[in-house]
């Protein structure tokens, strides 16, 4: 049930639908995120509103994204998110053309006690989904 942000910029038309795939598909490819649990909110921004060492993008003449995504603490491994990482700079490269190299990506893991949907903390659903444990003699 992450949340993704994705904000972009870049000198073509890009559909904000096709970035919120890629994203939504490298977090279940990466770090085992159930894309019917996904929320992706996909942000085009201008080429001259994005600056990067006092130069906007236009003036680089290069493409730029910055991608956060909430997960709950310990879901997953330094790995996987270091693969997530790099799958998703390679297939916003893909997206949005030549990436100026400060396009970022930062994963935010975050308690299963302070995240939720639906009303409901992460943490309440694991305590639901546990079996009770078998009581000794209590039958």
């Amino acid at each position: 049930m992450p949340i993704i942000t994705v904000r972009y910029a870049t000198s073509h038309e890009v559909r904000p639908e096709d970035v919120a795939s890629a994203a939504s598909a490298a977090s279940t490819s990466f770090l085992r995120k159930r894309a019917d649990l996904t929320a992706v909110i996909a942000e085009p921004v201008d080429q001259s509103r994005w600056f990067i060492a006092g130069k906007s993008l236009a003036e680089h003449a290069l493409a730029s994204f910055w991608l956060e995504i909430r997960i709950v603490e310990g879901t997953s491994t330094k790995e996987e998110r270091e693969r997530f990482i790099t799958g998703i700079f390679e297939a916003m490269g893909q997206l949005l053309g030549p990436l100026h190299h400060e396009s970022y990506v930062h994963v935010h893991e975050v308690r299963a006690d302070a995240y939720g949907f639906g009303g409901r903390t992460q943490e309440r659903r694991f305590i639901e989904a546990r079996p009770l444990p078998a009581v000794p003699g209590a039958d």
